[in-house]
């Protein structure tokens, strides 16, 4: 393979996914190049490949998915000043436009000019290199992982969660779905000094993940009644904070009775109707917050610094590991072993799938 060229997984149509060589990219004079080393697989990434399409965003077009990723710089255009080849660093997959009222105001994450890794039309990152506008890279703190790296981009979902329902240690708060935003998402509350989490999901391997992640208790929605439960569970307190992440039309729906009067809500999970039912009389009448959560803004130095001193590893929720050219068997075990699997990384280098073993 000449230096102008490198391997990629190209998404076809749904379902048709192969390696295909092409066009290596070309940093411009603010970007840079970067290796890459380990890609996550996203709910999202599933979804196009699945169904070709999530709302106004279609795949008309062969396209590469991925945008949880980590890597080395290894050419940088010339007016980059921020970061230097040799630099191990975390991809903030959203370039937006830096001139807009959402960008100076701080919530960029609103961008309408955002230019999305893996959101059609857009290429992604399932493939050796990216280039990218430098001022989205981060420097990885020395003895982070690469795969550390990869995941703050699910991370910042739930940090981001956090911020939006202002999250402070004397809080207890509940996560409703155990998919990777959400377990992710008790890393996030523990970075934020909360102490009591519970976490519910009908899924029993999750469950148990939610415990070794640092969930204080968990719940199967299936069984008994919720709002007891947590009572019991709090000694009577209830729950100051919910982080609805599963995305299922009931849980959203209830989030207004599960939480105390004043409390906050944030809804990150997406569900599959556009119209759900609300108690709109008790929201008001117990004066809750309720929050949306669209991607998340300026989470990367934040998670980064906030881990460096904690006994986190965002590692814990990695539960296979592919090779790029083993795409397919990544994708399949996403989809088909949802009942024992998380987090999927893919590398394009074969070798450091066993590299990272050994770490």
């Amino acid at each position: 393979m000449s230096e102008s060229m490198m391997n990629a997984a190209v998404l076809e149509k749904p379902l048709n996914i192969t390696i295909k060589e092409v066009k290596r990219p070309v940093p411009g004079p603010y970007e840079a190049l970067i290796k890459v080393y380990c890609i996550g697989v996203c709910g999202s990434d599933i979804h196009y490949y699945e169904h070709g399409k999530i709302g106004r965003y279609v795949v008309d077009r062969p396209i590469i998915l991925g945008h949880e990723l980590a890597g080395e710089v290894i050419q940088i255009g010339d007016q980059v000043t921020n970061v230097t080849i040799g630099d191990r660093v975390a991809v903030e997959p959203g370039v937006t436009c830096g001139r807009c009222n959402f960008c100076k105001s701080g919530r960029y994450n609103l961008c309408p000019e955002v230019i999305f890794m893996a959101t059609p039309p857009v290429d992604g990152a399932w493939a050796e290199y990216v280039a990218i506008r430098s001022d989205f890279l981060f420097k990885l703190s020395e003895g982070m992982s690469y795969e550390e790296g990869a995941l703050l981009e699910p991370l910042s979902v739930g940090f981001h969660a956090m911020k939006r329902g202002r999250v402070a240690p004397s809080d207890r708060v509940l996560i409703l779905g155990l998919g990777p935003i959400g377990l992710l998402g008790i890393q996030a509350a523990k970075l934020f000094g909360v102490t009591e989490i519970i976490a519910s999901d009908i899924v029993p391997f999750r469950r148990e993940m939610a415990l070794k992640l640092g969930a204080t208790a968990v719940i199967n929605p299936l069984e008994g009644n919720m709002s007891e439960r947590l009572s019991l569970l709090t000694g009577g307190d209830g729950i100051d904070v919910i982080i609805e992440s599963s995305g299922n039309s009931q849980a959203i729906s209830d989030t207004i009775r599960l939480v105390n009067r004043g409390g906050r809500i944030v809804y990150i999970g997406l569900p599959t109707v556009e119209q759900i039912p609300m108690d709109m009389n008790l929201l008001i009448d117990s004066e809750l917050d309720v929050y949306g959560v669209f991607r998340y803004a300026n989470t990367y130095p934040a998670a980064i610094q906030a881990l460096k001193n904690s006994d986190i590893d965002l590692r814990d929720t990695i539960t296979h590991k592919f090779a790029l050219d083993d795409i397919q068997k990544a994708i399949d075990v996403a989809i088909q072993q949802k009942d024992k699997s998380i987090k999927v990384m893919v590398y394009p280098n074969r070798e450091d799938v066993e590299r990272s073993n050994n770490n």
